[in-house]
């Protein structure tokens, strides 16, 4: 998931194509579907993303009772309204009377918490949770944004690797080669510097075992000279997520699992690694690498959408695809590494669609 911010953003509206009332008012890549005549190109608005958890108050006051998502009806989730996809809210709430949204725009104002809006946590079923302990020297994973929002990470025709998202759930383990440990952690719990304690019934636990990622840490970090090795894999099949690649992870040995990204503390410094480059051929399962090449955005939109290729067989919907420069950089645009997804809209509208992590 990429972390939420609630923000003033310039708007650029266009023309419905399949309705004479509505608009689309367009944030970087996203388009939320408006009232028309509510918004002009060049007004400034508020910009509420997918994910996020409104109050009661903004709900009835926005007028969407009954029209969001989840139990509570008051999740952003994408949706299609007469043929068209709509992302997050546009919209000038109350609370905000008074406020310079222009100059927040400049500023990059995060109005979450003014306004009491927060993160949707999925829940995290059983085989996914277990007892936790402290893990100071665990290697987190880090928050990936979204092209549509973040349309500038990467410049026309940089050089760049698209790889296919999976829908499954994160994996990461640390293995510390001073100690000759590992310790195995999920996106959730480890951004909070936690790791799971070895149970052979936990869903992470039973990944590392069943496909040797201990052994496999080991013999790179002694490869490498590094203290630390990070692996990131996506642990997926029937029994994880609606998406299963034709794996059945209810089975003893059938929990699938591909290697996403390697990260290595080599005198001193935490580096990102290409898995292609550093893995010898067939010690670990990756993911499908979909395109290398010039950066050119429409094709990579174009690839985010279509059947998935793990499993061989095109069983179901892709997920997405996640982007890399082919020479790992920081990015000013959002203020880490230069990493982003760009998501397949028959993926955000599927029915009955889950998204643990």
């Amino acid at each position: 998931m990429s972390t939420l911010r609630v923000t003033a953003e310039t708007l650029t509206v266009h023309v419905h194509p399949n309705a004479d009332a509505l608009e689309l008012a367009q944030v970087g890549l996203y388009r939320a579907v408006v009232a028309k005549g509510t918004y002009r190109s060049g007004d400034i608005a508020l910009y509420i993303p997918e994910q996020a958890v409104l109050p009661d108050a903004l709900v009835d006051e926005l007028g969407l009772t009954g029209r969001l998502a989840g139990k509570a009806g008051n999740r952003v989730k994408a949706v299609r309204l007469r043929g068209e996809l709509s992302q997050g809210l546009v919209c000038r709430p109350r609370a905000l009377d008074g406020v310079d949204l222009r100059r927040a725009a400049e500023d990059g104002t995060d109005f979450a918490e003014r306004l009491g809006i927060t993160k949707w946590a999925p829940p995290i079923p059983p085989t996914m949770s277990g007892a936790v302990e402290s893990a100071p020297d665990l290697l987190p994973w880090v928050e990936i944004e979204n092209l549509h929002r973040f349309p500038d990470v990467f410049a026309p025709g940089e050089p760049v690797v698209l790889t296919e998202k999976l829908h499954g759930t994160a994996c990461l383990v640390t293995y510390l080669a001073e100690e000759d440990r590992t310790l195995v952690s999920s996106k959730g719990f480890g951004a909070r510097g936690m790791a799971l304690v070895e149970d052979p019934r936990n869903l992470y636990w039973r990944a590392v075992l069943r496909h040797g990622l201990s052994a496999v840490a080991a013999r790179l970090a002694k490869r490498l000279g590094a203290r630390r090795v990070g692996l990131y894999g996506e642990v997926y099949g029937d029994g994880v997520q609606d998406l299963a690649y034709g794996a059945d992870a209810r089975a003893e040995d059938g929990v699938g699992y591909a290697l996403f990204d390697v990260s290595a503390e080599i005198d001193g410094q935490v580096r990102w690694l290409d898995p292609a480059e550093v893995l010898e051929p067939g010690e670990l399962p990756l993911v499908p690498r979909l395109y290398t090449g010039p950066y050119e955005r429409d094709h990579v939109l174009a690839l985010a959408s279509g059947r998935e290729t793990v499993s061989g067989r095109e069983l179901h919907l892709r997920e997405g695809v996640v982007i890399r420069p082919v020479t790992e950089r920081y990015s000013p645009v959002v203020g880490g590494r230069a990493i982003a997804k760009a998501v397949s809209p028959a993926y955000l509208t599927r029915k009955g669609g889950t998204e643990y992590e």
